[in-house]
């Protein structure tokens, strides 16, 4: 008696992750999302950052009021963590799609080009690549220095505005300060228009106008942040 062996091979469908995680285009989207994410806040913070500029008291009421908002329902600063976990993943989810990309073509191009890549893609490369060390050994400082204050020269119990004072009154942090900031420039002005791109600006017309519009962005940005150190360093804040 003859015996028939049939296989059956089922082939489950893709779900979304493996979809997105799972080609070029998926995962540039999640640095595209992610970026603005990530944009969003720091526009959001420079905004509250330049309420410095009203006085110490409207800066440690601005800095109260994220603590107090919401907290009838999520508890006092339950919204801010809210905003700092998502940040947080936004960031984790940035930071891997981007090693990802990058080891992805690393392996595609195992020996490397015989000519040195064009001045502006490996300028555009190296912006993004050591702009994202910085800021992230930057996001560390700023927590330890202004959110639990462990670096802060500032005496304990102090408010908001003392403690940004009495950070940017030491010149190597204010001077450190500064350099992060033009590293965040550079890296929402090159990714800002790299995320527009994704999102289907692919003419060349309007690529000629996203670059100046994230230059304009990123100018205004970096100097909003910047204007903050320089004005305690020449004592306009005090």
């Amino acid at each position: 008696m003859r015996t028939y062996r049939f296989h059956v091979v089922i082939t489950p469908q893709r779900n979304i992750v493996s979809r997105t995680w799972g080609t070029s285009v998926g995962r540039k989207s999640v640095m595209a999302v992610t970026g603005v994410i990530f944009l969003l806040f720091v526009i959001a913070h420079m905004l509250g950052n330049l309420k410095i500029f009203f006085g110490i008291t409207a800066f440690d009421e601005y800095s109260e009021h994220l603590r107090t908002l919401g907290a009838e329902i999520f508890g006092y600063s339950g919204v801010l963590w809210i905003l700092r976990v998502v940040l947080l993943a936004s960031v984790v989810l940035h930071m891997w799609a981007a090693i990802s990309l990058w080891y992805r073509a690393k392996r595609a191009r195992p020996v490397g080009y015989q000519h040195r890549p064009s001045w502006q893609g490996s300028y555009a490369a190296r912006t993004m690549r050591w702009g994202g060390v910085i800021i992230a050994l930057f996001v560390v400082w700023h927590i330890l220095d202004l959110t639990t204050g462990t670096v802060n020269p500032a005496p304990a119990g102090s408010g908001a505005y003392e403690k940004l004072v009495a950070s940017f009154d030491r010149p190597v942090v204010a001077i450190f300060y500064i350099l992060a900031m033009l590293a965040l420039g550079l890296h929402i002005r090159h990714g800002l228009w790299s995320a527009l791109q994704t999102f289907g600006a692919n003419s060349a017309l309007k690529q000629n106008a996203l670059k100046t519009l994230a230059f304009v962005v990123a100018a205004v940005i970096t100097v909003g942040f910047v204007i903050i150190p320089v004005s305690v360093m020449t004592g306009l804040v005090r």
